[in-house]
């Protein structure tokens, strides 16, 4: 069945750059309404005015590890667009630092925001999807979720958690007409390892140089819309190393990890 995205409204968060900013693009370019959503409301009216029909889209910022405020930003969704088709969970923040150099309170905060706060905003939107019959919860995490690498213990944890408790949730509501998917990119040019987090909490202020070299924002939102398209559920948008890491992993976990000791992963 063809998805009629003029009929959609389709929340996004972390839409401030990114690929949050190229995913609200690409859904405003085939006529969806977007509901753009992050912390800093100047960027997210610059990323609104590169939507096709600028005008019809909504900003509604807000911190979403804050569950006052992500209370407050789903009842003014709710106002003011009347309706939510799909909620995609983009907002996140990665990490940069070995496990034994970061501090629980550092883990407690990625774990908050990557885990918790989608969590979180779902809750608060599927109601409504249960009650029209229909929607699409999108989870992002990441093949850092499917593969343990150094530099990123608790990141790796919270997108793993997101995947599972993605699954679940598409278990529990499969007759409920709602569908649930979760993506997880690649390395992708975007400010994550610049924003990243160090043992510290604070962030890391460099490019990585595999991020740097990695699929661009609007490649990665042209492959994700595409399968979100079609239905699929299970969406991986990476490069062929990535990709056939994710390979190796299915068939020999051990072989992988030798791979994984022996490369200069950061």
């Amino acid at each position: 069945m063809k998805t009629k995205y003029k009929d959609l409204t389709i929340w996004i968060t972390g839409v401030s750059s990114g690929i949050g900013a190229a995913l609200a693009i690409a859904f405003a370019k085939r006529g969806a309404r977007i509901i753009l959503s992050g912390r800093n409301e100047e960027k997210l009216e610059a990323v609104k005015k590169r939507c096709k029909r600028a005008n019809k889209h909504i900003i509604v910022p807000f911190d979403i590890s804050d569950a006052n405020q992500a209370t407050a930003a789903y009842l003014s969704v709710k106002k003011q667009a009347g309706k939510i088709d799909w909620l995609i969970n983009n907002a996140g923040v990665s990490q940069r630092s070995l496990i034994m150099e970061t501090t629980e309170e550092v883990e407690r905060r990625i774990m908050e925001i990557d885990y918790f706060a989608q969590t979180r905003l779902t809750r608060l939107v599927l109601p409504d999807m249960l009650a029209q019959g229909s929607g699409k919860i999108v989870m992002i995490s990441s093949v850092a979720g499917l593969l343990g690498t150094q530099y990123r213990g608790a990141y790796g944890a919270a997108k793993a958690a997101i995947h599972m408790w993605a699954n679940s949730l598409r278990a529990e509501l499969h007759d409920q007409g709602i569908e649930v998917a979760t993506v997880f990119p690649g390395f992708i040019q975007t400010n994550i390892s610049i924003n990243a987090l160090t043992g510290d909490g604070s962030t890391q202020g460099t490019m990585d140089d595999a991020t740097d070299k990695g699929l661009s924002a609007s490649a990665f939102a042209n492959q994700a819309v595409k399968a979100l398209t079609k239905g699929e559920e299970y969406i991986i948008v990476a490069g062929s190393k990535e990709k056939l890491a994710t390979r190796v992993n299915r068939i020999s976990p051990p072989k992988l990890y030798k791979l994984i000791r022996e490369s200069q992963v950061k």
